[in-house]
């Protein structure tokens, strides 16, 4: 590694020990300005000896003003509640076991937050610290994490309001005034409540698909599925709704290859992208299921997976707005919903070791294709 900046070199075995980790990284070709993250290292005497180009962009302090610095000149860090943090861990003074501090949020000069991370570097256990070696991390990225788990609360939170609001008002206008009210005003309100408590339990399963995709902790349970019967049953119920039986088209390509999956999150799969295209789609709603090839890297065979395709005749959706299709809170119209159900849909495909892919249909609507490999259980495979 290439160190910016000057030091007397150490005799003896001292001098071979400080230049071993310099020739390893040098045979690395390891540059500290092609590192991603802010890289700066005090020595002995507690003199910046390296300031990288992440260094320079992160604090605004360019190399040149750092190198031979005292560290805390050179790097004036505060905690968030005002403290001068070199004074306060003291690395070259402090505790002789001390060998790092962990990420923490610290201020730089003017406010600005960054992650912070230190290693004490000692020849040997308890002897002085040889160099201090300080990691910088801009912290935008985690303010973006954050930014998005509060529009995830935000919107939720929204779109729990409307329902509980109206389960609230009928059920307290039953209770009030019960006698009042015909058999038939009754039930028309409890239909009212019991679909907006289906409204309530959906988004909540919703949040909590987004926590355990996030988490990476989504479970799949895998049995044999009937694709093909599985888009029967969601066509038969939008007919039995009131949807007319000639807008769909089902087209299911024979053989298919047996397929293990989760059937309850393939159901859900089906039913959001059957949604869509009957919701914000027009024309008939044409589903192709056919056998494929397995989308997984180095799987070779034929017909080693499942594709399903749903397509629309509608207005489809823009070219640039493609990329963005699977992201939180995407809403291709502005009829409602919270713009999670297709960033689940990802989720929940690619946790079966599938791939999930959008563009525009022949008859120029919007089409979404998913593929699903075979995937059996590992029992029966061996």
């Amino acid at each position: 590694m290439t160190v910016a900046g000057t030091s007397t070199a150490p005799e003896g075995r001292d001098a071979r020990q400080a230049s071993a980790p310099r020739h390893r990284d040098a045979a690395l070709g390891l540059d500290p300005d092609q590192l991603p993250d802010g890289l700066v290292v005090a020595d002995a005497d507690g003199r910046v000896v390296c300031f990288n180009a992440a260094a320079a962009r992160i604090t605004a302090v360019r190399a040149a003003d750092a190198l031979g610095r005292p560290l805390e000149r050179a790097l004036p860090l505060e905690d968030l509640e005002g403290r001068r943090w070199w004074q306060l861990t003291d690395p070259y003074g402090g505790l002789a076991i001390r060998v790092r501090q962990p990420e923490r949020n610290l201020l730089l000069p003017g406010g600005r937050e960054v992650l912070v991370s230190a290693r004490y570097v000692r020849d040997e256990p308890l002897g002085p610290v040889r160099s201090v070696v300080v990691s910088l991390r801009d912290t935008e990225a985690r303010r973006r994490t954050e930014r998005s788990h509060a529009e995830l609360i935000a919107t939720v939170a929204h779109e729990l309001r409307s329902p509980l609001t109206s389960v609230k008002g009928f059920t307290a206008t039953l209770l009030a005034k019960w006698e009042r009210f015909t058999d038939d005003q009754k039930r028309l309100m409890l239909e009212t409540v019991d679909a907006d408590a289906d409204r309530v339990t959906r988004l909540i399963a919703e949040l909590l698909d987004i926590s355990r995709i996030d988490a990476g902790r989504l479970e799949v349970r895998r049995q044999p599925v009937d694709i093909g019967a599985a888009v029967s049953r969601h066509i038969q119920a939008y007919v039995a709704a009131g949807q007319p039986a000639d807008r769909f088209l089902l087209r299911v390509e024979k053989p298919l290859p047996a397929l293990w999956a989760d059937p309850d999150k393939i159901d859900q799969v089906l039913s959001n992208l059957i949604e869509n295209a009957v919701r914000h789609g027009a024309g008939t709603v044409t589903i192709d299921v056919t056998p494929s090839a397995s989308p997984r890297e180095g799987e070779d065979g034929e017909n080693a997976a499942t594709s399903v395709t749903v397509s629309d005749e509608g207005p489809g959706i823009p070219e640039e707005s493609m990329n963005r299709v699977f992201t939180r809170f995407w809403r291709g119209s502005k009829r409602g919903g919270t713009g999670l159900g297709l960033y689940i849909v990802k989720g929940i495909v690619e946790v079966h070791g599938g791939t999930i892919t959008v563009g525009r249909a022949p008859g120029g609507g919007a089409e979404f294709r998913f593929t699903l490999p075979v995937a059996a259980p590992a029992y029966l495979a061996q």
